[in-house]
This record gives C-alpha cells, sequence and structure tokens, in this order.
C-alpha cells in the first residue's frame, strides 16, 4: 500500500505558520509591514491581552479589490514578485505571500478593506484557513485587519506564549523596529484602551526622541551624526556619546527601510569605542544603511531580520571608519590626563562683557632708523631674568602630572593587595582600588604593541612543536599574520598544506596555551577584517596579553604588586583595556569620610 500523500491545505498552512507567526508580535510584524507597504501615512495598532485574545491593525493605505482581498490569504500569493529575478531587487518588506495565509491558519481573521475608487469596500472573516463569511460593506479607504484568539486551533502553541507583560513588551520591541525607520508614517499603540505611545509624523531624530526620550530632547542631545557614502553603501544615522552609555542601550541597525540583526556589524561599532566606555555599558546607536538591493540577500530567514552583505569586510571597515570619525570629529573622546583630577570647573557669566582691546603703536617707530636700533639696546640681557631658561613657565611634564597624584615619589607608595583581585593603592585624593588581573593585562598589552612596532619579540624555544591545524581561509589568513606574530614571539613552520608547525612561543605564554591563544588571535582578526592592519595588531597584543596575563586568585609578593603599579601608572591611558573594561576605580577622601 502506498504510504506517501499529499498534506492538506490547512495542515501544510499550520506548519509553514509555526515558522512566520511564532507570538502576537509576530503578526504585529507581519501586518504592520503591509500597511507601509501599502503606502499608509497613519498606521494604528490595538491589543487586548498582550495580542492574544485581539490585534488589531487599521491604515489608510491604498486598500485591496475584492479578488485581491480573496486571494491575499492564500499560500504564496504575492504582489512583489513576478519572476525569481526579482528576488535580488526588492525594496518592499513583505514579498514571500506566507504572512496571511499563516495568520489565518491559526487564527480568527476579520478584514474590511476598500479602495479609493472604489463605492463600497470588501468584508471578509476567515478561521483556520476556512473562509466563513465575504461580503460587500462599507468602510473607509484602506485596510482594517482584526486578528482573534490568536492559536486557538493550536493550543500547545497558545499553552506557550509568555505573561502578557512579556508578549507586550515584544509587541513594543517589534513596534519599535518598524516606527524608527519609517519616521514620516503617524503611528498610534493602544493596550487595552489605553494609549501607550502616540508618534506624529517627523524626521528620524525627532521619532528616536519620542519613542526614547519621551519628549525629552536631552536625549537626542547625547546622539552625534554620523554620514558615508560610498560607492558600495551608504550610511547615516545617529550615535551615543561615551559618556551616555548605559547598561540597557538602544542599539538597532536598518537596511533599506529593514530592522537588521547582524553581529559583525555591531562589532565594527564597538571597536570604534575601544577604550571609551566601560566594559559592562554600552552606547546606544540607530545606524540606517541604504544598499543596492543585489548586494544583499533578505531571504535567509522567515522573518527577514538576518541579512546577508555580498561584501561584509569593506562595510565593516566603512561602519568602524564612519563611527570613529563622528565621535573624533565632535572631539568626545574622554580625557584620562592626571592633570584633570580633581580639577573645578569655573561657570562663565554671559553678562560679562570685555572691553574692546586697544592697539597703542608708534606711527614714526621704524625698526631700521637708528635710533630704533639704539632703543632695542635697552632690552639686551632679557635672558638674565631666567638664568640657563630653566625657570621659564612651561606646561607640567607626565611624570610631573604623575608625581603630583601622589603624596609621596610612587616608587614609596606601599600597595596593599586583597583576595587576590585587588590592589589598594592610597594616593593624595583618596585611594585607588586596581583589578591586578587587568592592570597586568594592560601593561602586557601595551608591551606586546611595542614589540610589533619595533619588531623586537622574545621567543621561547619548544623541545617539542606543537601543530596548529587550520582551514583554507585561516591558512591564507596567517599567512598574512605571520610577520607581527613572530614580532610578539610566535615562530610558525609551515608542516602540511593545512596546518603549521609552533616552534617558538613568547616567553610568558605557556605552552599548553600555544595553540588556544593562536585560535583565539586568528577568530579575532578574522572578526575584525584582514583589511586593518592596525585593527589586527591590536587584536593580537590583546589575545596574547588576555593569555598571559596574572591570572584572578594569584597572591602577589608586596614587590610584585609594587612593580605591577608602577609599570601600569606609567602608562598614560591606565584607567580602562582597549575593549573598554575598567581597571581603576578610585574612592575619594570625602566619600570615605561621607560611610563614617
Amino acid at each position: 500500500m502506498d504510504i506517501i500523500h499529499l498534506l492538506p491545505d490547512s495542515v501544510a498552512n499550520q506548519i509553514a505558520a509555526g515558522e512566520v507567526i511564532q507570538r502576537p508580535a509576530s503578526c504585529l510584524k507581519e501586518l504592520v509591514e503591509n500597511s507601509l507597504d501599502a503606502g499608509a501615512s497613519r498606521i494604528q495598532v490595538i491589543v487586548y491581552d498582550a495580542g492574544r485574545t485581539m490585534l488589531q491593525v487599521i491604515d489608510d493605505g491604498s486598500g485591496m479589490s475584492e479578488t485581491d482581498a480573496r486571494m491575499a490569504f492564500e499560500r504564496h500569493a504575492t504582489s512583489k514578485i513576478q519572476s525569481a529575478q526579482d528576488l535580488f531587487s526588492l525594496r518592499t518588506m513583505g514579498f514571500r505571500g506566507e504572512a496571511l495565509a499563516s495568520i489565518c491558519a491559526v487564527a480568527q481573521v476579520e478584514v474590511q478593506t476598500r479602495r479609493k475608487e472604489d463605492e463600497i469596500g470588501t468584508f471578509l472573516e476567515i478561521a483556520g484557513s476556512d473562509v466563513i463569511r465575504q461580503e460587500a460593506c462599507l468602510c473607509p479607504v484602506g485596510t482594517n485587519f482584526k486578528v482573534k484568539n490568536l492559536f486557538f486551533n493550536v493550543p500547545v502553541r497558545r499553552k506557550f506564549l509568555k505573561t502578557d507583560q512579556t508578549e507586550l513588551r515584544n509587541l513594543l520591541t517589534e513596534f519599535y523596529h518598524i516606527v524608527l525607520v519609517y519616521p514620516h508614517v503617524q503611528f498610534t499603540f493602544v493596550s487595552n484602551d489605553e494609549v501607550l505611545m502616540e508618534l506624529p509624523a517627523g524626521t528620524e531624530k525627532q521619532r528616536i526622541e519620542a519613542v526614547f526620550g519621551k519628549g525629552n530632547k536631552a536625549y537626542t542631545g547625547n546622539l552625534v551624526d554620523i554620514k558615508s557614502d560610498t560607492e558600495l553603501v551608504s550610511i547615516r544615522g545617529f550615535v551615543g556619546k561615551p559618556e551616555a552609555a548605559s547598561k540597557n542601550a538602544q542599539q538597532y541597525f536598518f537596511v533599506n527601510g529593514r530592522y537588521m540583526r547582524h553581529a559583525y556589524f555591531h562589532k565594527a561599532v564597538m571597536t570604534a569605542y575601544s577604550g571609551m566606555v566601560p566594559g559592562d555599558y554600552n552606547p546606544s546607536y540607530f545606524i540606517y544603511f541604504d544598499i543596492n538591493p543585489q548586494w544583499i540577500d533578505v531571504n535567509i530567514h522567515p522573518t527577514k531580520t538576518e541579512i546577508k552583505f555580498q561584501d561584509e569586510q569593506t562595510i565593516f571597515q566603512i561602519v568602524l571608519a564612519t563611527v570613529r570619525e563622528a565621535l573624533g570629529k565632535f572631539n568626545i573622546a574622554p580625557s584620562l590626563d592626571f592633570d584633570r583630577a580633581g580639577e573645578i570647573e569655573m561657570p562663565t557669566s554671559t553678562k560679562q562683557v570685555a572691553d574692546i582691546p586697544k592697539v597703542v603703536f608708534d606711527p614714526n617707530y621704524n625698526p631700521f632708523h637708528p635710533t630704533s636700533a639704539r632703543a632695542r639696546d635697552n632690552y639686551k640681557g632679557w635672558e638674565t631674568l631666567y638664568p640657563s631658561g630653566s625657570n621659564i613657565p612651561t606646561k607640567p611634564t607626565y611624570e610631573q602630572q604623575k608625581e603630583d597624584l601622589f603624596e609621596t615619589s610612587l616608587s614609596e607608595v606601599q600597595p596593599y593587595t586583597y583576595r587576590g583581585k585587588y590592589i589598594f593603592v592610597p594616593y593624595r585624593a583618596g585611594l585607588f582600588i586596581v583589578n591586578h588581573h587587568r592592570a597586568h593585562i594592560r601593561v602586557l598589552y601595551e608591551q606586546y604593541q611595542h614589540q610589533i612596532r619595533d619588531q623586537k619579540g622574545v621567543s621561547q624555544q619548544l623541545l617539542f612543536p606543537e601543530l596548529l591545524e587550520l582551514n583554507t581561509e585561516d591558512m591564507k589568513l596567517v599567512d598574512t599574520l605571520l610577520s607581527d606574530l613572530r614580532y610578539v614571539g610566535f615562530e610558525l613552520e609551515q608542516f602540511s598544506k593545512n596546518s603549521y608547525n609552533i616552534v617558538g612561543i613568547p616567553a610568558l605564554l605557556s605552552v599548553d596555551h600555544a595553540v588556544a591563544t593562536l585560535n583565539k588571535i586568528i577568530h579575532c582578526v578574522r572578526e575584525t577584517g584582514i583589511s586593518a592592519q592596525q585593527q589586527w595588531e591590536e587584536q593580537i597584543a590583546l589575545s596574547l596579553a588576555e593569555d598571559t596575563a596574572i591570572p584572578y586568585g594569584k597572591k602577589l609578593t608586596d614587590e610584585e604588586a609594587h612593580d605591577l603599579i608602577e609599570r601600569l601608572f606609567a602608562l598614560s591611558n591606565y584607567r580602562v583595556l582597549p575593549d573598554g573594561k575598567v581597571i581603576v576605580c578610585e574612592w575619594k577622601v570625602e566619600e570615605l569620610d561621607s560611610r563614617f
């Protein structure tokens, strides 16, 4: 007996719905995107019980004819695609023709729709893919979708919905993904008869302010404009100032009017902030990409949030350079100089007006006239005011600033180690608390960078070589990195088509960690992009420093702690690691006193 048969449409639709419709937020996304594709200028979203009881989307778009309204609920019915080639030139949102069929397969759906040229509209009622009713109706131009009792016929899926609070948060998250990229469209969001968000049409910055600043311009005041136009991609948007970084930052990428997730481009943004924000804080960013649709693939995931770019490494470098340029242009990199410690900012008064300076000169003066020359003789010997030039006022040197920080010479400071993790260091204004593992990473990072720049690495030869096995792509990458790896102490000899023998390693690195450290370096460099030599040199230095630094839990002797502190405070940037993690925090005397 034959055992293979075709699934009924109702079952096939429910299977497809599981890919596209996962929760009420999925319905919101699909319906609002359809409204945008219909050219709506006003869109209203209404939900009850976080969408599980009812989710409604009302728009003033182009509407549908009677035939189109019925066809829209068939699987793979779409107005966006005529041939396979159209997949490579998409600029609309929905295009697969799965959304409405998937929604009506797992919910009870009512729709009213009318075109401008039609006197009456069309009403449809569908439940579980079955058309219950279709008739003419009176309704305004546009479309009104009402989705009721989501997953009413799939009780297991309904059971696994989260609490109303969680599902409402998911709805708002999906709502933000759309409204942030369509600021010219007016949006309203209503939950259980309460208006949660009313967003008038405006600019991108006004929309960001309305969503996250709640009308407070101080929020967008902490954003810096970015813009870059290249033949490959155009980038615009806003990035947050480092001092406004937070643990719950808003971070958004959009491409051709569509929200996307992209871990690689996120790494580019975070690399631009390296050393500017603490490790557990993040900057906000809202970055919009405009690129030829033929150079991206939005068809790799049903929700279309994961997008593949044709030349991601080049775009990585463009994003990195664009953000860095914006941060540098507005001079918002934080100052870590010693001479700013404890500095008091004096307010200026806008009421004081300085007198216009008057220039006094002798109109008869002639420097070539004999009398003028004799007059100049009166000023001979001015240099005796500063014998040997030693007392000429100059800006304090870095060493002087460092000495001013401590009450005694740094060599006389007595650090105190605590719990195999921290070093307490007294200074003039209070107490430094130093994370000794991170401090050692910072010291070694600078050391390895100097070795790369000076091409002087210290290597320990291995009696028995370690084998480093790689794929073809990573073999090519290592070929590019061989010189820099040698400068920090690695010595590699090609053993086969896809492997190297490690015959020498940096002096401080354990043999047991050699292969793992090299793999870590290769991974970091590959993520950064092999076209950026400065970045890969930094990654090599940082990865090696992390793997050779003093581990947590190791108790330092007084001499070791003192040596580490001296080497740390000899650096110009001793407060944070290159990835932004904090090395030093401080307690001012006033803070300590307040606790007693």
